[in-house]
């Protein structure tokens, strides 16, 4: 493989995302037009690729070559995409309707709260939310978290914690169905052919052995989260809440979060097809941690293949799925908590990443040394 300054170019934009927002306020308090510019930069410096030398070196196609760089096919993707994928719709709507019925959502959790205890609430928020994902789309899900979350009687960091852990159960539990997110969706329409003629419960089949029982562990380590918090009465203010304005300002940064990270990801296209495909699925496994900054959908286009055998496939989307919690861009759910309540880079990254870390670890040693394994069949 010839070596190509230009990918030098494109992992400087990495550790840039990676580390910027950690060291630098102001990128901090814009980190949608932070990601959107590193976006745009990154997708520019794709552009000086020599489209020959991709031809002899990865085999790229005229179709593949018409991807890389600026084109008119990036550009409409990052502007429709965020829409056309019900993305922004679903936070716009949904924010529309928790601010009219705010009201209805504070008497609602009060009155559960005076009859079943905080911890079994909390548990049972983040574990049926977590698998409902899959049908109610991890959008919705994370838009209730949210609101339910901002409805108990927490401390703003027992608030942050618990979003966290519930937002790692949402990642985990939306790819059960193509219609959860973007990840599962993309992973079986490649699937669909031969050999494996994916349909609507492939992905159940496949993972759920190891995605309800991570659900319901992120639920019991939550209930550890909640420590002795006392129940007192939730009533979230007009001031608070933010108003409509704040529901129109919330989906216009989702909207330019998600193609900020369309464009990191077509500009990243080539080093991914350069470095990441092909090599083994326990080092991919632990490699496609940069998922934690990247579309992981994009990463399920570039590296999932029919060609590829079960285990293979799961661990590629295991890996992407819970590094996908350890940071902000990680995933949709991450996204919109974080713009609602406010989470900086540093406080999510304080339990993301570690909690990750342990999840990955956990899950490397199951999938790849531990001998059992059940599959579905619906």
């Amino acid at each position: 493989m010839l070596f190509d300054p230009l990918d030098i170019g494109l992992f400087v934009i990495v550790l840039i995302v990676l580390v910027g927002p950690f060291v630098v306020k102001k990128i901090e308090r814009n980190l949608e037009a932070f990601l959107f510019v590193m976006g745009v930069l990154a997708v520019t410096v794709s552009n000086f690729y020599n489209k020959a030398n991709l031809v002899e070196t990865l085999g790229y196609t005229e179709q593949q070559l018409e991807l890389i760089g600026w084109n008119m096919h990036i550009v409409m993707e990052a502007v429709q995409e965020p829409v056309v994928k019900g993305i922004v719709p679903a936070v716009l709507f949904a924010g529309l309707i928790f601010h009219y019925g705010r009201s209805y959502a504070q008497r609602g959790i009060n009155g559960i709260l005076k009859l079943i205890p905080l911890k079994i609430v909390v548990f049972l928020i983040v574990v049926i939310l977590g698998l409902s994902s899959s049908i109610i789309t991890a959008i919705i899900a994370s838009l209730l978290l949210v609101e339910l979350f901002n409805c108990m009687p927490f401390d703003r960091q027992t608030k942050i914690n618990l979003v966290i852990i519930a937002c790692f159960s949402i990642g985990l539990g939306a790819v059960l169905t193509p219609v959860g997110e973007p990840l599962s969706t993309i992973a079986v329409t490649k699937l669909q052919g031969e050999p494996y003629h994916a349909g609507f419960f492939f992905l159940f089949n496949q993972l759920a052995i190891y995605i309800v029982p991570g659900c319901l562990a992120f639920g019991l380590l939550a209930m550890f989260f909640t420590g002795k918090a006392k129940i007192s009465e939730c009533v979230v203010t007009e001031e608070e809440d933010g108003g409509l304005r704040e529901v129109v300002i919330r989906a216009a940064k989702v909207y330019l979060f998600v193609m900020a990270l369309l464009l990191l990801g077509s500009g990243m296209k080539v080093v991914i097809d350069k470095y990441i495909l092909g090599i083994a699925p326990q080092i991919l496994y632990w490699v496609n941690m940069i998922s934690a900054i990247l579309d992981n959908a994009t990463l399920t286009a570039a590296e999932i293949s029919p060609s590829m055998g079960l285990d293979q496939i799961q661990a590629v989307l295991m890996g992407l799925l819970i590094s996908g919690g350890m940071l902000i861009p990680g995933n949709i759910p991450n996204i919109i908590s974080a713009g609602k309540l406010g989470i900086t880079s540093k406080e999510w990254a304080r339990l993301g990443v570690p909690l990750g870390l342990i999840a990955m670890v956990i899950y490397f040693v199951w999938i790849f040394y531990v001998p059992f394994h059940i599959e579905f069949h619906f």
